[in-house]
Parts: structure tokens; C-alpha cells; sequence
């Protein structure tokens, strides 16, 4: 009887052990450890699949495979290093080398007053995406209004770098932390604001202000909405941000497909940081990004949560942003939505002091990576059970179908326009997408736009496992653009003065492409609405307040009163 008991017993856990393996998502991990000349694809029982060695230089914190098993990485220069740099992942070089080993791109990103750092992230263009710290001397450091801190500072910038040679290469596109600043405490300087938490765009110089600010660590980019999201490990946030600009439009506040500039679109984690109410849910986090398209959760900003349970034990997070066309909703005086996390996994054990990733694959599964101290890399299944763990070295350790490695991405393609179609470049299948949304149905090769805006298309190659995303056109056809918009002679809000609920006359006469932005009277914009009829303000503070109205022939503003 107890042996039959055992043989049932052992025959139960091969059944459980197979399940398991059975709800892996079949790729390879890619592990790339720090200060490492080699990198490693392992199979779902982490025997190796492939491995590449003698890289030029070391990793320094993260590494990535494109499409075709290009291996690009953030890695460690050994010259050129400024003096006086924070502590933590220095990197200063950005590498690409083929599926063979073939070193394809070896850049160095340093200078007297600026290194690369942490992560970096290859575009469909072609181009990569870098961190970079920034030197700003004691004395701009008191000019820009902090009084908390006198020293030296590092910020940081991002900067879209584009391949000239094997090495040598061009910044193409830069955002500045520095451009975008603001403080409360000295009404002297330019940056001065009177409240914090109604200028959420901006970042306050006096939180938190030490050599090393941010300590940025992970940047990512969305190419439907053609924005990028990054994470502070200081300042426990995740961030959004437009890049649409120009470099001068993103030092700026105006600009781009969101109409703000460079200023932050959106930010999540910690309402303390610029000044609002609500708790703090992030605690040292990294690897703020998107869930693609072809995960299960598409479009969901995610991220590592060292201290998310406890200062012992780490979190993998997912939020539900509240986007609105290329903007984020918040309600003026409060904290960016949701109020806490939609989406958390984690299991007794799982911690990182530092560093960690996730990532969320296409049958519902997430990848975390808990590397520093414990070093795992764990898969959950979508209902949040923890279904594989193993011992494996790397900041982030991601996972590629093996279609993706083998399979040589198709040319990126373009779109033209005759005769108000948009037509792509030829491929296997495609999927067009108009201000950052799926446009639903729309797969041929053609399509006939209904509306003004800004389009996309994604194609994919023969066996629909590599795709590669389309630089924005933006369409306008005058016979969708709204005529001869004008307040007084065409447009009425009413009523006015208003208890909160504004109606719109003649909005037919818009058309299908407009905005209408909420402006409270220090020039805050506190909502903003698409293509909308009537307009909510009843969550407000009584007073005056402008509606201005944008459309592709120009903008136009009224003022009202609320009175509830």
C-alpha cells in the first residue's frame, strides 16, 4: 500500500511539473550579466540555446534583442568618464552586434559633463533611445531656485541617437529634465510656481535634491503614440513623455502631437513629488514601459516595485493610464489616476534592493527578474500564479519567441498619400492605428481616413511573429477641417455662467479632428476633451476659467464662469 501510495504520489508531481512547463510561454530568456563580455538565450528548462561571447565591452545594466537576433546593449566604457559622477550603473557606451557575434556599432556617450547610464531602447527607426546624466554646477543649481541643496547636481536628459558608422553616430533628438523645472520657494527665479500640485508637468528642483536627482534606470517608447516612458529610482515615479517634438520644442511647453512640449504628459507613483495628496505606491522602482500590443494587456504602463510590498519583499506592477487622445486626464489640485496599482504579482522571497524588470508576454504570462540579491527570474501566469523560478544573472532578463530571433525583420515601412488614401509599403499583413488607437478593422495595405489626424501602420513579416512600425503621417484633408471657427459669430457655450455641465452649439461644424482644453486662470490646463459636445467642470473650484478649442485651421478661446 505505501508504495502504491509513492508511486501516485511522484506520478502527481510529474503531472504538476509538466502542467507548469506547459503554461510557459515557449520563448528564450535573454540573460546578459553586469560587467560580463557574454550573453546567453536559454530554453524554457534554462539549457542554453544560443550564447554570444568576447562582446565588446561589458554589460553595464541592460541588453535587448531586435528582430532577427540583433543584440544591442547598455555597456561599461573604460575611457572618457567624467569626473565626479553619482554612484550606480555608469555606462557610456552603447554596442549592437549581429546573431554571429559580429560587432556592428560600439558609441560612446561621454564627455567632461555627461555619461550615459542604466538602460537604453533600440526604435523601429533604426535609432536608439539613451539615458544620460548631466552636469549643472553648484552655481545653476541655486540659480534654478533650490534651496534645499547647494552642491553640484546630475540630471538627467534622453537622448535619440542615430548610427553614422561603426563608431560614430548623431544626437537626432534630446529632452532635458533641467528644461522643465519648478519650485515654491523663491518667487525671484523664472521657474517660480505658487502651488505645486497644479503644475504636475513640471518637476520640482527642491524634492528630494541631491547630486544624484533622479537616478533615472529605465526608459521605453510607445511607437503608436509615438511617446516614451521612463522610471526615477529616486523620485519613485514612473513618467510620460512626448516625442513628437522637435529637440527645441521639447525644451519647451508648447509643441508636438500632445500640444505641451517637452513638459510631463503623465507620471504615476508618488503624488508627494509634485506636491499632491494620495499614497505612495512605488518604493525605489525600475523599468517603467508599456505592455505591447501583443500581450494580453496592451497599452498598460508597468514597471518593477523594489519595496512594493514591504522593504523586503519587491512587486511587479501594472496601471490602467487614463489616457485621452496623446494627453493623460487629471483633475486639477489632485493626484494622477488610478490610486493605486490595477495589477500586482509578487510571491514570499521574490525582493531586489536594486535594479529588476518585467515583462508581459502574449498568452497572459509576466516575466520578473529579481536580480540584486536573490538573482531569479520568475514567470506568473496570467491569474498571478507563480509557475517557474531560476537562478539567473542580469538586470533585466527579457524573453523572444524563437521566430523573432531567426527571422530578419521586414524593411520599416512609409506611408504615402494620393488622392486623401493612405497607402503603406508593401508587406505580408498590416494594422493602421490613428492618434495612438488601433483603428478597428482597418488591415489592407490602403486606407481611407474618415477624419483628420495623425496615422500609423504596423506590418509584420511572412510568419506574423516580426514587425516593425511606420513613422507618423499626418493627414489633413480641408474638407474635414472645421471652417471658419470663431466664438462670437459661430460657436456658443452655454449655459454661462455655468453649475458645471457646458453644451456646445453647432458642433457638427467641427468635423472629426478637435480638442477642447480647460484653463484655470493662473494658465494651468486642468482637462482636456476630443471631439466631445459637451464638457463636465462640476469637479472644479468655483471661478473663471477659459475653453479653448484647437483644430487643424487654428484655436480659438472663450471664458466662463463656474458658479455651482
Amino acid at each position: 500500500m505505501k508504495r502504491f501510495n509513492i508511486f501516485y504520489l511522484a506520478l502527481a508531481l510529474l503531472i504538476i511539473n509538466t502542467d507548469s512547463k506547459a503554461q510557459q510561454w515557449d520563448g528564450y530568456f535573454l540573460t546578459a550579466a553586469k560587467n560580463a563580455t557574454s550573453a546567453t538565450l536559454y530554453d524554457t528548462t534554462w539549457a542554453s540555446y544560443h550564447t554570444w561571447t568576447g562582446l565588446a565591452g561589458s554589460t553595464g545594466y541592460s541588453a535587448y534583442l531586435m528582430p532577427g537576433g540583433y543584440l544591442w546593449r547598455a555597456a561599461k566604457a573604460t575611457t572618457g568618464l567624467p569626473s565626479g559622477t553619482p554612484m550606480g550603473p555608469i555606462c557610456g557606451r552603447i554596442t549592437k552586434h549581429d546573431y554571429s557575434g559580429t560587432l556592428l556599432w560600439d558609441y560612446l556617450v561621454t564627455g567632461t559633463d555627461l555619461v550615459s547610464h542604466h538602460d537604453i531602447r533600440p526604435l523601429p527607426n533604426g535609432n536608439v533611445l539613451s539615458i544620460v546624466y548631466e552636469r549643472r554646477t553648484a552655481a545653476e543649481v541655486t540659480a534654478a531656485g533650490c534651496t534645499t541643496y547647494s552642491g553640484q547636481m546630475w540630471p538627467d536628459k534622453i537622448i535619440e541617437i542615430q548610427q553614422t558608422g561603426l563608431t560614430t553616430g548623431t544626437i537626432v533628438w534630446e529632452w532635458k529634465s533641467w528644461d522643465h523645472l519648478m519650485q515654491n520657494t523663491d518667487p525671484t527665479k523664472a521657474n517660480y510656481v505658487s502651488s505645486l500640485v497644479n503644475n504636475p508637468q513640471l518637476l520640482n528642483i527642491n524634492y528630494q535634491a541631491q547630486s544624484d536627482w533622479q537616478h533615472m534606470n529605465g526608459v521605453d517608447y510607445n511607437p503608436m503614440l509615438d511617446q516614451i516612458s521612463f522610471s526615477s529610482h529616486n523620485h519613485n515615479e514612473w513618467y510620460i513623455i512626448d516625442h513628437s517634438t522637435t529637440t527645441a520644442e521639447a525644451a519647451s511647453h508648447t509643441g508636438g502631437y500632445s500640444g505641451k512640449g517637452g513638459d510631463i504628459l503623465y507620471r504615476w507613483g508618488n503624488p508627494a513629488a509634485y506636491g499632491a495628496a494620495g499614497t505612495t505606491i512605488l518604493n525605489v522602482t525600475h523599468d517603467a514601459h508599456w505592455a505591447d500590443e501583443f500581450s494580453t494587456i496592451p497599452g498598460r504602463l508597468c514597471g518593477y516595485n523594489n519595496r512594493g510590498v514591504s522593504n523586503s519583499q519587491s512587486s511587479a506592477d501594472q496601471i490602467i493610464t487614463p489616457i485621452n487622445g496623446y494627453n493623460y486626464t487629471i483633475t486639477a489640485g489632485s493626484a494622477y489616476a488610478p490610486a493605486t496599482y490595477t495589477n500586482r504579482n509578487t510571491v514570499s522571497g521574490m525582493y531586489s534592493s536594486n535594479e529588476g524588470g518585467t515583462q508581459q508576454l502574449p498568452n497572459g504570462n509576466e516575466i520578473v527578474c529579481s536580480p540584486v540579491p536573490s538573482g531569479m527570474v520568475r514567470e506568473f501566469n496570467s491569474a498571478g500564479q507563480l509557475i517557474y523560478s531560476h537562478a539567473g544573472s542580469g538586470s533585466k532578463i527579457k524573453k523572444y519567441s524563437a521566430c523573432y530571433i531567426s527571422n530578419t525583420p521586414p524593411a520599416i515601412p512609409t506611408i504615402s498619400e494620393n488622392a486623401s488614401v493612405l497607402s503603406s509599403t508593401t508587406a505580408t499583413s498590416y494594422q493602421w492605428y490613428m492618434n495612438g488607437q488601433t483603428i478597428t478593422g482597418a488591415t489592407a495595405q490602403t486606407y481611407t481616413p474618415t477624419q483628420n489626424g495623425n496615422f500609423v501602420v504596423r506590418i509584420t513579416d511572412a510568419n506574423a511573429c516580426v514587425y516593425q512600425y511606420s513613422q507618423t503621417y499626418v493627414f489633413v484633408n480641408p474638407a474635414l477641417a472645421i471652417v471658419n471657427v470663431n466664438f462670437s459669430d459661430k460657436i456658443t457655450f452655454y449655459p454661462n455662467p455655468t453649475a458645471g455641465i457646458i453644451n456646445i452649439s453647432d458642433a457638427s461644424m467641427f468635423g472629426k479632428q478637435f480638442s477642447i482644453e480647460i484653463i484655470d486662470q493662473l494658465g494651468n490646463i486642468v482637462k482636456t476633451l476630443y471631439n466631445a459636445n459637451s464638457i463636465d467642470i462640476s469637479s472644479l473650484a468655483n471661478g473663471n476659467y477659459f475653453i479653448k478649442l484647437s483644430s487643424p485651421e487654428g484655436t480659438a478661446t472663450k471664458q466662463i464662469l463656474l458658479n455651482k
